[in-house]
């Protein structure tokens, strides 16, 4: 029943997966803190491009963004970020396209943890001469981190199974090899059921292992 399996690289295209969603998800966690921290910042500028940032790429199509980022950046604009052959060159643009989606729900599950912080730490930390930045990296942001990993553990799950995205481009990801497997074999169900189970192996363990680490780090209050 499996042996069309050994015709093709199943290991190898989830291998991409993990990869894609790993690098997106440091990516978006450091532009989702940046963003987070426009939002809630002194500075009416910066906060007004953070929640236009925000309010716009939330509510565009992940594959509207993969698609820019390939026809528009790469083939239209010749941005190649690093250079390399075509495989290569996709694979970052699908990494930027998923970070610059993924990192807007970051940043909104970040602010959520910043406004459980009471104002009065804030105010105090301020009392005593720290600056803006200081405050926000020594006193909110670790509470916010803290009381956030619930929520940051759906935005990785989603970010895992959103990589499938990618395949239109060309990445040789899961849903790429599926699609190939279902041109080329009459399995259509016992195909989808592997490459589902594949999800679920790396999505399933995620989500628990977060979910205990979010309640042994949470903040009492």
């Amino acid at each position: 029943m499996f042996d069309f399996l050994q015709d093709y690289d199943l290991l190898g295209a989830f291998w991409t997966t993990v990869q894609l969603a790993v690098l997106s998800a440091v990516g978006s966690l450091i532009w989702g803190t940046i963003l987070a921290a426009m939002r809630v910042g002194p500075v009416p500028l910066m906060r007004g491009l953070g929640t236009a940032y925000v309010n716009i790429v939330r509510n565009i199509p992940l594959t509207v963004i993969i698609l820019f980022a390939s026809l528009g950046l790469n083939q239209t604009l010749g941005v190649e970020l690093g250079g390399g052959d075509f495989e290569t060159i996709n694979f970052r643009l699908a990494v930027l396209g998923l970070i610059l989606y993924t990192s807007a729900f970051v940043c909104e599950a970040l602010r959520s943890g910043i406004n459980t912080v009471p104002v009065g730490q804030a105010e105090a930390a301020r009392a005593i001469g720290l600056s803006f930045g200081q405050v926000l990296r020594l006193v909110v942001l670790p509470q916010a981190f803290r009381s956030t990993v619930g929520p940051l553990a759906n935005v990785l799950i989603a970010l895992i199974k959103n990589t499938t995205v990618a395949a239109a481009i060309g990445v040789a990801e899961a849903a790429a090899l599926m699609k190939d497997m279902i041109e080329n074999e009459a399995q259509l169900l016992l195909i989808s059921a592997i490459i589902a189970f594949g999800f679920v192996v790396l999505t399933l363990p995620t989500g628990l292992m977060l979910g205990w680490v979010g309640k042994k780090v949470a903040v009492k209050r």
